[in-house]
């Protein structure tokens, strides 16, 4: 890890001001609380922790049952909190909890501001670039919902010297094999517009070669694009970099020889992405599927290796091509403040029951249910599964009820897909949103600063995000003493 570096008596005027704030405004709702003591200031509290724990208990039922579980589950998921508010309001406590909600929101606001004031984000390093001579850009016109056509990203690539390889939704092509031929005839730059799996297949080529690489966010959510920085509105704005471009080092993670550039699933998510059906339909699909996922008999606990440690049983895994600043990338919200440290996210769940669910939305990433780790090796396999055991019936166990013909799919940019080993063990995974079936163990691993990146000068979405909250830091700064930071 290195040595620790000392902030602190030196941290700036602004960071320790804005740290008094926070613990004024900690200290503020505190006092709030004493002074409606007498006048149902426990009631809000307590009333408020129950809203929470129910919804949390509303939203396990109706996902994980189905009947009238589910129904109850819906019912709390918008009662709870309705019920909050009008008891607040019957009982006259409107005002208490506003004033507790505001002084909260201030103290947090506060507190990252001052962490992040004292401890600036180190900015990626990019370098000049010279102008590509030969690039060749492959798009999927499908991605995105058409976004290719409607951008009009042919005829501008085109304008600007590019040669555009447009793929035809009706015959999946290699789209790997595609870049390879294209560097063979000379190209001196791969780019892709399209989603986050073609993404990936082209940029291990390009990093195989040594090439720049263009990003061009006409995927549907544009992972990789947001986490560098670019226009997911107007993905032209991408093609900037042709022109007036520098580069990044990034790093690439790879999935048992299968390059990701995002992330990498298993367990719960990974099997519903397998069923054909969830590209029409993804929310139905997931509530048919969940519980029998999730509370169904037999069903699927993951075992894994974490830099050689061990973490058992879990319900989901994520492993993402450097860590996430939250686990909010469930939800698909989550950003990398960085793409070059070197280190994979590491995220696993594990929830059973309405009561860790409610824990989990509690305590967050504090909870037992949740796992948050950075590691440079991540092993999966499947709980009680022998690796050895190549046997149809132990592929059967560690498989989905999902059709056999899914290993042989093809992706949803038009990418085709290897079948998986015949005779081995296979779990599902979903490689930057592929389905996609792979023998156990699944080794994940990061090859650091493998994949150069042509981006534009002007990225307007460079967002560095806020900082997780530390109450000692914010302690230490508040009254100046040393501050000590893991470097970054």
């Amino acid at each position: 890890m290195g040595a620790t570096r000392e902030t602190g008596s030196d941290a700036p005027g602004e960071a320790r001001f804005l740290a008094r704030l926070a613990l004024l405004a900690v200290l503020g709702s505190l006092l709030v609380l004493v002074l409606a003591l007498g006048e149902g200031g426990l009631m809000v509290l307590g009333a408020g922790l129950l809203g929470v724990v129910l919804c949390a208990a509303g939203v396990w039922w109706f996902v994980a049952h189905r009947g009238l579980l589910r129904v109850i589950g819906a019912l709390l998921v918008f009662l709870a909190p309705a019920g909050v508010v009008v008891l607040f309001a019957y009982q006259g406590l409107w005002l208490t909890a506003l004033i507790l909600v505001l002084c909260w929101g201030v103290a947090l606001t506060c507190a990252r501001a001052a962490l992040r004031r004292s401890r600036p984000e180190r900015p990626q390093v990019a370098t000049a670039a010279a102008r590509p001579a030969r690039p060749v850009l492959i798009m999927n016109p499908k991605s995105g919902g058409g976004k290719v056509g409607r951008f009009g990203l042919v005829e501008r690539a085109e304008e600007l010297g590019a040669r555009v390889i447009l793929l035809d939704p009706g015959a999946p092509a290699d789209v790997a094999e595609l870049a390879r031929r294209a560097v063979a005839d000379g190209a001196d730059l791969l780019g892709v517009a399209g989603g986050d799996g073609t993404q990936a297949l082209v940029a291990a080529v390009a990093a195989d070669h040594d090439l720049p690489f263009l990003v061009i966010s006409a995927g549907t959510r544009n992972h990789l694009a947001m986490d560098l920085g670019l226009d997911r509105d107007d993905p032209s704005r991408c093609l900037d970099a042709l022109t007036d471009g520098e580069e990044l080092r990034i790093d690439l993670g790879d999935v048992s020889g299968r390059a990701f550039v995002n992330t990498v699933s298993f367990g719960v998510y990974a099997d519903v992405v397998q069923r054909p059906e969830y590209r029409d339909d993804k929310a139905g699909t997931a509530l048919s599927l969940m519980p029998d996922l999730l509370v169904g008999e037999g069903v699927r606990r993951l075992d894994s290796l974490v830099d050689g440690a061990p973490l058992a049983d879990q319900q989901a895994l994520l492993v993402s091509n450097n860590p996430y600043f939250s686990p909010d990338e469930i939800s698909g919200t989550g950003r990398r403040p960085r793409l070059d440290d070197g280190e994979l996210g590491v995220l696993g769940i594990r929830v059973e029951d309405a009561a860790q669910a409610a824990d989990l939305a509690v305590r967050g990433s504090q909870s037992t249910g949740l796992t948050v780790l950075s590691a440079h090796r991540v092993e999966v396999t499947v709980s009680g599964t022998a690796e050895a055991d190549g046997s149809p019936e132990a592929a059967e166990d560690a498989g989905t009820d999902g059709p056999p013909e899914v290993a042989e799919n093809a992706g949803a940019d038009g990418s085709a897909e290897e079948p998986g080993t015949s005779g081995a063990v296979e779990i599902p995974v979903a490689v930057d949103g592929e389905a996609l079936r792979m023998p156990i163990p699944v080794v994940c691993t990061l090859r650091p600063g493998a994949l150069r990146v042509l981006v534009p000068r002007d990225r307007p979405g460079v967002v560095a995000p806020p900082p997780a909250i530390d109450w000692r830091r914010i302690l230490d700064l508040a009254f100046g003493r040393t501050v000590r930071t893991a470097p970054r």
